[in-house]
């Protein structure tokens, strides 16, 4: 089968793919963002642990969320390990918040002006409902500061509709059961969430920008980097399904596959929809009775089965009447309905042992399953044109999980749910929680608003740096190569690079190569390049072009910087004796080294001998000498010194 192009337009206006994304970005501020604890400082050290129990409440209108009705069903006790240094009462809930953190604002408006939004004269604060335990006031301060804004994007612009400025969750340990456990280092920490229109119309589309937006964000240089410090969120639909969020989606590379099966998943229930409709199954008429069955099982062969039985968990069965097949119908690749059903009982009944269920369409095989089988048909008054479900646990779960299956097909009934789904790398998502509505939202009014004055907004717009498509521009023009240049623009060392152009006369194809890919290549060996200041590689290539050192040298004096650069590159290069030697003892220094070293061919009938000892005299060279030899006239006087 051959691979699917995931940038096949017509493929895709052929189910009518649409979506949109939500980037949410870590803000680079010493404080939190309604508290005055550090931003940023993570351990797995704790000083304590609280319980809580989350409830939904009424929204303005007076209804609940629907996704926070969910989450009460889980009944979830939801353990927060708290540090000390980290972690204050308006965290827990325990006292109002601070004013919000005005530096981080000020990293939000820029943010905005960047993605060419207009902005709000005012700033309210609202509260967004998680009764998923990550926040254990229950809801998200957030506030929307920008709107209708655009990028470009090859020969159109993709539309930005809002820009908002919130705190971050906490971080989950484990989600076992009925217990959640989580760490409170990184709540609170100021974050921006960027949310697209739905205007990518492939896949490809969809990495493509995430990857352009990342870039502007990141060029500002106030923004935090590293793992954990940026989520995708990505929304696709298709023509006659619905919205569905596949959440915190960690890396780029994985949207194409992802957001592809989603919009195959939403075509195949759609197709599953038609089929219940051509049965003439509907909501109304839907028939699906639930019965214990604990005791006509108490005999099985399973040792699922009576495995559960001795922990005394209840078995509970629900007939889907009319449905016969229809859990083995696919549901994105390699998944079919049942996994749909499946995911559900793994989230909200807390059935998250796998398989947690068995169903009559498809029953495994074992010593004595047909017999089984053949018994919850019977205790379920199941026939040929119906299906059965059978779920263990406690009395609770098995409830919760067979009224959920019957929800789960009601929605199947009507096409596809909104959801939220969760990412796995093989491009497989599965059911995380029903996608919140509108009545999660209501006023803090424990938040005062923040006017945001239009001489706030020109002073921000004075210090802006250029957008890095346009840094990366000038850079082709330096004859510096496109993916170097792409690099550079994205890099927190592009600021470098403009002084090091202005200010010497370094090739600026050598300083690129050294602030990107050099640079990248010692962090890997454990250099804390971190450490190296702009103002030092300024000198180090300034001391370069007068020819103080030969290139070779560069990342001996890199190395060197982060824990001895007190007396600056100079004091380096003198340290290290890395000046060149002079041409004219080039002969006596490679003689001495070829003497030294006796080359020996891997094999006696060895062809190009003569490159290879080349070769081998330069590598000895160059590792002795530190790089203080020119080694565009190295080869040449080894094979002088070979004649």
């Amino acid at each position: 089968m051959p691979k699917q192009d995931y940038n096949d337009l017509k493929f895709y206006q052929g189910l009518g793919f649409k979506s949109g994304v939500e980037i949410h970005q870590q803000l680079f501020t010493a404080k939190k963002t309604f508290c005055n604890c550090p931003a940023g400082q993570y351990t797995p050290k704790y000083d304590a642990e609280i319980l809580r129990h989350m409830r939904p409440t009424l929204s303005e209108l007076g209804e609940y969320d629907g996704c926070a009705l969910m989450e009460f069903k889980t009944k979830k006790q939801v353990i927060y390990r708290l540090k000390r240094e980290t972690t204050c009462t308006y965290e827990m809930d325990d006292t109002p918040p601070f004013l919000v953190n005005q530096d981080g604002l000020d990293i939000v408006i820029e943010i905005a002006l960047l993605l060419n939004c207009s902005l709000v004269d005012e700033m309210h604060i609202s509260r967004k409902q998680y009764l998923d335990g990550s926040i254990p006031t229950g809801f998200q301060r957030t506030s929307v500061v920008g709107i209708n804004g655009w990028i470009p994007y090859k020969d159109r612009k993709i539309g930005i509709s809002h820009i908002c400025y919130e705190e971050d969750a906490c971080r989950e340990i484990s989600d076992v059961g009925h217990k959640i456990v989580f760490k409170t280092d990184r709540l609170g920490m100021p974050l921006i969430e960027v949310i697209t229109y739905p205007d990518m119309r492939t896949p490809e589309e969809i990495k493509e920008v995430v990857t352009e937006l990342g870039r502007l964000i990141r060029s500002t240089g106030k923004v935090r980097r590293g793992i954990g410090s940026v989520r995708q969120d990505v929304n696709v639909s298709v023509t006659g399904g619905s919205r569905v969020e596949i959440k915190g989606v960690p890396k780029v590379g994985w949207i194409p596959t992802l957001t592809h099966h989603e919009a195959l998943r939403q075509r195949d229930l759609l197709a599953i929809s038609k089929l219940l409709a051509q049965r003439k199954i509907t909501e109304a008429g839907l028939n699906t009775p639930k019965k214990d069955i604990t005791k006509e099982l108490a005999n099985a062969k399973s040792e699922i089965i009576q495995s559960a039985l001795s922990a005394e968990s209840v078995l509970g069965g629900i007939k889907l009447t009319g449905l016969a097949g229809i859990l083995n119908q696919p549901a994105q690749p390699t998944k079919t309905f049942a996994d749909e059903i499946a995911g559900r009982l793994r989230v909200i009944a807390c059935l998250d042992k796998m398989p947690n269920f068995f169903h009559t369409d498809k029953y495994p095989e074992y010593p004595g399953s047909a017999e089984d089988l053949a018994q919850i048909k019977k205790a379920l008054d199941i026939g040929k044109d119906d299906a059965g479900v059978v779920v263990w646990g406690s009395a609770g779960d098995v409830a919760t999980a067979l009224e959920e299956t019957r929800l789960r097909v009601i929605d199947a009934v009507r096409g596809v749910p909104n959801e939220t789904r969760q990412p796995f790398r093989s491009g497989i998502n599965d059911f995380e929680r029903i996608l919140p509505g509108a009545n999660r939202m209501y006023p803090d009014t424990d938040s005062p608003p923040t006017r945001i004055t239009n001489e706030r907004i020109e002073a921000i717009r004075a210090q802006m740096k250029e957008p890095p498509m346009v840094r990366e521009k000038r850079y082709l023009g330096l004859s510096i190569p496109p993916r170097i240049s792409w690099e550079l623009a994205d890099s927190i060392r592009a600021t470098a690079a403009d002084r090091i152009f202005s200010d010497t006369k370094a090739n600026p194809t050598l300083v690129a190569v050294t602030l990107t890919q050099q640079m990248k290549a010692l962090r890997r060996k454990g250099v804390d390049v971190a450490k190296i200041t702009d103002s030092a590689l300024t000198e180090m290539f300034t001391l370069y072009a007068k020819g103080a050192f030969y290139k070779e040298a560069i990342p001996a004096i890199l190395s060197e910087l982060p824990a001895n650069g007190k007396d600056g590159v100079k004091g380096v290069i003198d340290r290290l004796k890395l000046s060149p030697i002079p041409e004219s003892k080039y002969d006596s220094s490679i003689k001495e080294v070829i003497k030294a070293n006796a080359f020996k061919p891997y094999h006696t009938k060895d062809t190009g001998i003569a490159d290879k000892k080349v070769r081998y005299y330069a590598g000895k060279i160059m590792k002795k000498y530190l790089g203080r030899i020119n080694g565009q006239l190295l080869n040449k006087y080894i094979q002088h010194q070979l004649a």
